[in-house]
C-alpha cells in the first residue's frame, strides 16, 4: 500500500507550528508574570514614606525571600528590571504578543520613547528575532533613518500608517555592513566585497530594509556590442522597483555616476514594467563628496542615490553628529 507522500510534511508542520505557538504562549505569561511583579513592587514602593530609600530596602528584602525557592529570575537586579519593565509599559494590554520578554528586556535599555516604539513596530512588523532586533538597535538604525526624514515620517512607516514613497525613507545613509566580516584597514577589491554581500545575503537584506528581494548579481546588458555588467539587482514590493547597486571600494567620482545613470535609463527603457516605478540606483561607495553627487545629478533627483557604508559599528555619538551638519546643511541651503 502506497501512502500519500504528503502526509508526513503536514505532520511535520503541524508539530511545528503546535510547538511554536506553545513556546509563544508560555513566554507572554511569563512576560505578563514579571509585569505584574514589577507593578506589585512599584506601588509597594510608593507606599514608603521614604520611596528612594524603602524601594531599595522592598528589592533587597524581596530577592532574600524569594531567591532561594524560585531561583536567579528574582535576584534584586531581575526584581529591579520588573519594577522598570513595569514603569516603562505601564499598560499590560498594550504589551505585544509578537515579542518575547527577551525582547523586552532589551528595549529597556532605550530610554528614548520615539526610539523605542520605532524598533518595536519594526519588529513586530517584521517579525525580528531577538539577535536581528538587537542588531538593528547596534547599528543605530532610527538615527540613520533621521539623517534622511523627520521622525514623524519614520514613525509613521514604521508603524504601517504611511507607505513610503521616496527612497530615501527606507534607504540608510550610512549603510553598516559589519557583519561581511572585512577590515576596514584592509586592502579589498570590489569582487570581494560584492562576494561578501551575497555570502552573506540575508543580513544584507536585513540592512537594506523592508520589501526588498534579491534578483540578479553580475547582470550583464549588452549594448550595439559592448558589454557592461551591474553589479548587484534588487525589487522592492513597496517601492515597486528595481533597485540596482553599484559598489566602489573608493571615494566616488562623477563617472562613476554617470556610469549608474546609464544603467538605471536601460533598466526604466528595458526592464521596468507599465505598472512599476522608476528604477532607483544606489552608489555603495567607501567615501563620498556630497558636493560631486549634488551637481552630477539633476535637481530634485530621486532616482540616483549615493550610500556610503561602515564596515565598523558607529556610536550614537557619531552620528548625532552627522544628523546635526545635516540639518545644518539644510539650514543654510
Amino acid at each position: 500500500m502506497v501512502t500519500n507522500p504528503t502526509i508526513i510534511n503536514d505532520i511535520k508542520t503541524l508539530i511545528a507550528s503546535a510547538r511554536q505557538t506553545a513556546i509563544r504562549a508560555v513566554d507572554m505569561q511569563r512576560t505578563l508574570l514579571y509585569w505584574h511583579i514589577g507593578e506589585r513592587v512599584f506601588n509597594e514602593e510608593q507606599n514608603g514614606q521614604d520611596r528612594a530609600t524603602y524601594g531599595e530596602y522592598l528589592i533587597k528584602y524581596l530577592s532574600e525571600q524569594l531567591q532561594p525557592g524560585f531561583g536567579s529570575g528574582f535576584s534584586a537586579r531581575q526584581l529591579e528590571r520588573y519594577r522598570q519593565f513595569y514603569r516603562t509599559f505601564p499598560i499590560a494590554s498594550s504589551l505585544r504578543t509578537q515579542l518575547s520578554w527577551t525582547h523586552y528586556k532589551t528595549l529597556l535599555g532605550i530610554s528614548n520613547e520615539d526610539k523605542r516604539e520605532h524598533y518595536i513596530a519594526e519588529t513586530v512588523k517584521n517579525n525580528w528575532s531577538v539577535r536581528q532586533m538587537e542588531r538593528q538597535i547596534n547599528s543605530q538604525l532610527f538615527e540613520r533613518l533621521l539623517l534622511s526624514n523627520d521622525k514623524e515620517s519614520v514613525l509613521a512607516v514604521a508603524r504601517n500608517e504611511a507607505i513610503p514613497t521616496n527612497p530615501a525613507e527606507i534607504i540608510k545613509d550610512p549603510m553598516i555592513l559589519e557583519f561581511l566580516g572585512l577590515r576596514r584597514e584592509s586592502a579589498y577589491y570590489e569582487k570581494d566585497l560584492e562576494q561578501a554581500i551575497i555570502t552573506n545575503l540575508q543580513d544584507f537584506l536585513l540592512e537594506l530594509g523592508n520589501g526588498f528581494s534579491f534578483v540578479a548579481r553580475q547582470k550583464r546588458i549588452h549594448l550595439e556590442g559592448d558589454d557592461f555588467y551591474i553589479d548587484l539587482v534588487f525589487y522592492n514590493r513597496i517601492l515597486q522597483c528595481f533597485v540596482i547597486f553599484e559598489i566602489k571600494t573608493q571615494k566616488l567620482t562623477h563617472e562613476d555616476l554617470g556610469q549608474l545613470q546609464m544603467y538605471v535609463n536601460y533598466y526604466d527603457r528595458i526592464e521596468k514594467l507599465e505598472h512599476e516605478k522608476p528604477t532607483i540606483g544606489i552608489l555603495l561607495c567607501a567615501d563620498k563628496n556630497n558636493a560631486v553627487v549634488k551637481f552630477s545629478l539633476p535637481e530634485g533627483n530621486k532616482t540616483i542615490l549615493a550610500r556610503q557604508y561602515e564596515l565598523i559599528l558607529p556610536t550614537e555619538e557619531q552620528l548625532l553628529t552627522e544628523i546635526r551638519k545635516e540639518i545644518e546643511i539644510i539650514t543654510h541651503e
